[in-house]
């Protein structure tokens, strides 16, 4: 019995553009029935060949309507009843050997090493429209089938940050260099890559403060200010913003902020990608701010960004955009208490309004050792082979 056995050394989370490495372990180990009287044949084992390829699977909801993109004839292997969806990309298959002959006790060890496309669209799992990444690693025996072991992993978006031909334009640029030191005694300097550059920009992006206040009002006067320092963020970051209801003629009781997506599906009818964005803004929040405001004149807000959510993207079936969505309880009654009064009994009822308010934000893609050092996950996987 031959043990495969597959693990990725360089994290489970990928940035578009990057290179991944997987090492690839083959075991002959001996079964409870093997004796010390086994012949010679026995003691050694034959594969005739395998090969490791990336496999992008593409999957839609049935009350879409839109035909799920396949891809042409290729060399690609078959999707089996467990995998979800159609492959929509694939690279080519990689031969890691022929004719391989293991003795018993012994391991062969090989090493599969791909880059993936900068313009690949990223992992995802919405709610009409889905996207993951395998690793497939097959092999066969002679006179067996063929089997096959797939390992997940996931993948950022890099391209919604910039264009591609303006990223390949800017290469070397002056303008785009990192927010760091740099060392004036370094002769030798690094050729720029799309990936880097993207990079940098993402940096000079979400490193940028630029505060930005709005006044928020509704028919019968203002409610308060809110300040956000900035609006474009990494995964992992806080949204941080103030509340100033000082300057606000109605009473503000609560207020409630909620982080939502908003994907809209690319279909010829315009009425069903109005249907399919209004809905998946209202079943998804994946953060929430709430407080009661009763008596304050300023509040803070601090929204932490979870690093599971998929950043902002684009691409031919779908498009992914965030937002931030408010939710103000106002009255006009005064209900709290003048200075000179000495006993004050809070009203059973107050008639309230609800004003709600959304504000587009910018989510981007962050480091991948940033999200791998938080996440607890299975990065080995085997397979036996009889």
């Amino acid at each position: 019995m031959i043990e495969l056995s597959a693990k990725l050394t360089t994290g489970t989370v990928y940035l578009a553009g990057e290179a991944l490495e997987c090492c690839i372990s083959f075991c002959y180990t001996a079964q409870p029935e093997h004796r010390n009287s086994q012949s010679h044949y026995d003691a050694l084992e034959n594969l005739a060949w395998a090969s490791a390829q990336i496999h992008c699977f593409y999957s839609t909801s049935k009350n879409t309507g839109d035909k799920t993109p396949t891809i042409g004839k290729t060399t690609s292997l078959e999707v089996t009843s467990c995998d979800i969806g159609d492959v929509i990309f694939h690279t080519k298959p990689k031969i890691l050997f022929c004719d391989l002959t293991i003795p018993l006790g012994e391991t062969k060890t090989f090493w599969y090493r791909e880059s993936l496309p900068i313009e690949a669209p990223p992992s995802y799992r919405g709610t009409s429209v889905k996207y993951s990444y395998k690793i497939t690693i097959a092999t066969q025996k002679v006179g067996s089938h063929i089997k096959m072991v797939r390992i997940p992993f996931r993948v950022l978006p890099i391209s919604p940050i910039m264009n591609m031909q303006d990223l390949a334009a800017l290469c070397g640029n002056e303008t785009t260099e990192e927010l760091q030191p740099t060392n004036p005694f370094s002769e030798e300097r690094k050729v720029e890559t799309p990936l880097t550059m993207a990079l940098q920009v993402l940096q000079n992006l979400t490193a940028r403060r630029s505060p930005n206040s709005y006044m928020i009002t509704n028919t019968r006067g203002k409610v308060g200010r809110f300040c956000l320092f900035k609006s474009a963020y990494k995964l992992g970051e806080d949204i941080v913003g103030t509340f100033d209801f000082s300057v606000g003629t109605v009473t503000c009781m609560q207020v409630s902020v909620s982080l939502q997506p908003e994907e809209v599906i690319k279909s010829k009818s315009p009425s069903k990608n109005m249907m399919n964005k209004d809905t998946s803004s209202r079943s998804m929040t994946v953060a929430r701010y709430h407080e009661v405001t009763l008596g304050l004149t300023q509040s803070q807000l601090i929204l932490p960004i979870p690093l599971h959510i998929t950043p902002a993207f684009e691409v031919d079936d779908v498009s992914l955009s965030w937002r931030l969505h408010f939710e103000f309880v106002t009255t006009n009654e005064k209900l709290l208490p003048n200075p000179e009064e000495k006993d004050w009994t809070a009203p059973l009822n107050v008639p309230i309004e609800t004003m709600v308010w959304n504000l587009p934000v910018k989510i981007y893609s962050t480091l991948p050792k940033q999200i791998t050092q938080h996440s607890v996950g299975n990065d080995a996987y085997t397979m036996y082979i009889k």
